[in-house]
Protein backbone atom coordinates (compact mmCIF):
# COMPACT_ATOMS: atom_id res chain seq x y z
CA UNK A 1 0.00 0.00 0.00
CA UNK A 2 0.59 3.33 -0.73
CA UNK A 3 1.72 5.68 2.12
CA UNK A 4 -0.70 8.19 0.95
CA UNK A 5 -3.56 5.31 0.54
CA UNK A 6 -2.94 4.43 4.41
CA UNK A 7 -3.47 8.09 5.00
CA UNK A 8 -6.58 8.53 3.17
CA UNK A 9 -7.66 5.16 5.11
CA UNK A 10 -6.98 5.82 8.29
CA UNK A 11 -7.34 9.79 8.57
CA UNK A 12 -10.01 11.58 10.90
CA UNK A 13 -11.00 14.23 8.74
CA UNK A 14 -9.33 16.01 5.37
CA UNK A 15 -6.09 17.40 6.46
CA UNK A 16 -5.40 14.38 8.99
CA UNK A 17 -1.71 12.86 8.24
CA UNK A 18 -0.33 12.96 11.76
CA UNK A 19 -2.94 11.61 14.19
CA UNK A 20 -2.26 8.93 16.43
CA UNK A 21 -4.40 5.94 14.53
CA UNK A 22 -2.74 7.66 11.10
CA UNK A 23 0.82 7.26 12.49
CA UNK A 24 0.19 3.85 14.06
CA UNK A 25 -1.10 2.43 10.40
CA UNK A 26 2.11 3.38 8.75
CA UNK A 27 4.05 1.93 11.06
CA UNK A 28 1.87 -1.06 11.36
CA UNK A 29 2.54 -1.28 7.46
CA UNK A 30 6.35 -0.84 7.88
CA UNK A 31 6.67 -3.66 10.47
CA UNK A 32 4.70 -5.73 8.08
CA UNK A 33 7.18 -5.25 5.08
CA UNK A 34 10.33 -5.79 7.36
CA UNK A 35 9.23 -9.04 9.03
CA UNK A 36 8.69 -10.43 5.28
CA UNK A 37 11.72 -8.59 4.45
CA UNK A 38 13.54 -10.50 7.36
CA UNK A 39 12.05 -13.73 7.07
CA UNK A 40 13.87 -13.93 3.60
CA UNK A 41 17.31 -12.21 4.99
CA UNK A 42 17.87 -13.54 8.29
CA UNK A 43 21.17 -12.40 8.82
CA UNK A 44 19.92 -7.97 8.34
CA UNK A 45 20.65 -7.09 11.55
CA UNK A 46 20.51 -3.22 10.72
CA UNK A 47 16.73 -3.61 9.64
CA UNK A 48 16.10 -5.61 12.42
CA UNK A 49 17.52 -2.96 14.89
CA UNK A 50 15.25 -0.70 12.55
CA UNK A 51 12.02 -2.68 12.94
CA UNK A 52 12.60 -2.85 17.04
CA UNK A 53 12.45 0.63 16.82
CA UNK A 54 9.15 1.11 15.07
CA UNK A 55 7.79 -1.73 17.53
CA UNK A 56 8.49 0.40 20.31
CA UNK A 57 7.39 4.04 19.13
CA UNK A 58 4.11 1.68 17.62
CA UNK A 59 3.84 0.67 21.40
CA UNK A 60 3.91 3.88 22.47
CA UNK A 61 1.40 5.16 20.46
CA UNK A 62 -1.13 2.87 21.50
CA UNK A 63 -0.43 2.76 24.89
CA UNK A 64 -1.04 6.99 24.04
CA UNK A 65 -4.27 6.40 22.42
CA UNK A 66 -5.29 3.57 24.94
CA UNK A 67 -5.29 6.11 27.95
CA UNK A 68 -6.85 9.02 26.24
CA UNK A 69 -9.46 7.48 24.18
CA UNK A 70 -10.72 3.74 25.03
CA UNK A 71 -12.94 3.48 22.32
CA UNK A 72 -10.45 4.58 19.06
CA UNK A 73 -7.38 2.28 20.78
CA UNK A 74 -10.41 -0.74 20.32
CA UNK A 75 -11.23 0.30 16.97
CA UNK A 76 -7.52 0.61 15.42
CA UNK A 77 -6.44 -2.70 17.39
CA UNK A 78 -9.51 -3.97 15.10
CA UNK A 79 -8.62 -2.28 11.78
CA UNK A 80 -4.95 -3.27 11.82
CA UNK A 81 -5.37 -6.64 13.23
CA UNK A 82 -3.75 -6.35 16.43
CA UNK A 83 -4.27 -8.38 19.78
CA UNK A 84 -4.25 -6.54 23.27
CA UNK A 85 -1.13 -6.80 25.21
Amino acid sequence: MNKTEIIAQYATSQNDTGSTEVQCAILTHKINDLTVHLKKNRKDFQTRRGLIGMVIQRKKLLKNLKKNNNKKYDELLKLLNLSKN
